[in-house]
């Protein structure tokens, strides 16, 4: 077996899904994070985006066996203040891409608190949203940073 901590829980996989992409491990069975999405299996999306040691990564991509002893935190794990400032905003439509954006998020304010609106769109650049929401979830992200 394969161990890792996932949302600060140890976790584990079989040995043989170690070259499976990790979205497929989080999203298995003997896992059971159903948070990360597939979208385009391509790292064009975003949807599948972990933290893996507090660094974005495309779970759709990235061998599982790539996290073992690493943490890997998922949007379930990540009840903070930007997952509840866009949730609490409404900022998203179909939430399809929330999980993704975040991710995504949490990385930005974990190294800066109070970004800019500039700082906000590039890190969310590489989140692709089908249904148009970004305004909104740019909006909730600045009323967090306090712009």
């Amino acid at each position: 077996m394969t161990a890792f901590r996932l949302n600060g829980d140890a976790a584990q996989f079989d040995d043989g899904d170690r070259d499976t992409p990790l979205l497929y491990v989080l999203r298995s069975p003997a896992v059971g994070d159903m948070t990360a999405k597939l979208g385009c299996a391509r790292e064009e999306c975003g949807a599948c985006r972990v933290l893996v040691d507090s660094e974005p990564a495309y779970a759709c991509t990235l061998p599982a066996g790539a996290v073992e002893g690493r943490h890997v935190e998922t949007a379930a794990g990540l009840d903070t203040p930007v997952r509840r400032a866009l949730v609490e905003s409404n900022a998203t439509q179909c939430g399809y891409c929330l999980p993704g954006i975040v991710v995504a998020a949490q990385a930005l304010f974990r190294t800066n608190p109070k970004p800019s609106r500039a700082e906000i769109a590039d890190a969310l650049d590489r989140q692709l949203c089908r249904c148009g929401s970004h305004p909104r979830v740019l909006g909730a992200l600045l009323d967090l940073g306090g712009e």
